[in-house]
């Protein structure tokens, strides 16, 4: 067990429950981690992972030591990282943001522009997903969140609400009327997420407001349906910093949905708070969602 690489690919599987899962996660190919995987058993002289219908891989007793053991080293590698990043006071090397695609395209990569230009320095990695990276094991360091982060070893502050409610089209209203509240939404095409979506707030509010029959579109992506919903297709549930700037919408809704708001946070792991390019990262995220409080909260002029 001399490449701590072969560690990693067999933690990678344990978690992903496969092979493809942990290629992606690594970055390799589905070919190169199968060649590994098997050279590595081979090298062992033991089986790892049981092969099953489907593609599916379970770990043997094995395969569970040695992925426990993998595990403990990467919390140790990770460790010793934060606290070797969090002695830096240098204005320089790489800061990696996750946060949600529509975050990224609306609020932070205008942003990122002025961080670019008060710190040339440092390079903006932006990874725009809605799976929550992990920010103790360094997949992240700085992280846009819609909720209190729960890890104790995490940093984080809240920066404003985040309000939502209802947008179609010109086009859409033309046909249809303007509905007057939200009973009368049961007029209109609708716009929904993707029928497996589990623990979304928006993706649960559409599917109790809007009827099976009414749902036309749907997609993961808000991006995607602030899109569709544009195009006339129907109504979509969006973020109002979404909405808003959007000049082919307009609200179906002339309140927020108090069902749909969300708290916003930015959170970087305790350890790396005081780092010098993190933390003039979080003061220019600060002041940039600051300055944009009133869109993101949903406030229109009288």
């Amino acid at each position: 067990m001399e490449d701590w690489n072969d560690l990693r690919l067999v933690l990678a599987v344990a978690r992903a429950g496969g092979l493809s899962g942990a290629a992606r996660a690594l970055g390799v190919n589905h070919s190169t981690a199968f060649r590994r995987l098997n050279a590595f058993e081979e090298r062992l002289g033991a089986r790892l992972f049981e092969r099953l219908p489907g593609g599916a891989y379970a770990a043997t007793a094995a395969g569970e030591r040695v992925a426990a053991a993998a595990e403990r080293m990467e919390t140790e590698t990770a460790a010793l990282d934060r606290d070797i990043a969090g002695r830096d006071h240098r204005l320089t090397g790489r800061v990696r943001l996750t946060m949600s695609e529509t975050f990224a395209f609306r609020l932070i990569t205008p942003l990122m522009a002025r961080f670019r230009a008060l710190y040339p320095g440092v390079l903006v990695e932006l990874l725009a997903e809605s799976r929550l990276l992990n920010l103790s094991r360094r997949e992240a360091d700085v992280a846009l969140r819609a909720a209190r982060p729960r890890e104790g070893d995490l940093f984080g502050r809240r920066l404003c609400d985040v309000a939502w409610t209802v947008y179609g089209s010109p086009k859409l209203f033309a046909e249809h009327g303007a509905p007057r509240d939200v009973a009368d939404l049961a007029r209109f095409p609708f716009i929904g997420w993707g029928v497996d979506t589990v623990g979304v707030g928006a993706a649960e509010w559409v599917e109790a407001t809007a009827s099976s029959e009414q749902v036309v579109y749907r997609s993961n992506s808000l991006v995607h349906q602030m899109v569709a919903a544009r195009e006339g297709i129907g109504l979509a549930a969006l973020p109002c910093y979404h909405g808003d700037p959007e000049a082919g919408l307009l609200r179906a809704l002339t309140e927020p949905v108090p069902a749909l708001s969300r708290e916003l946070w930015v959170v970087t792991h305790e350890d790396l708070r005081r780092t010098a390019r993190v933390r003039a990262c979080l003061d220019v995220i600060g002041e940039g969602i600051a300055a944009q409080r009133a869109l993101i909260e949903g406030a229109r002029p009288a």
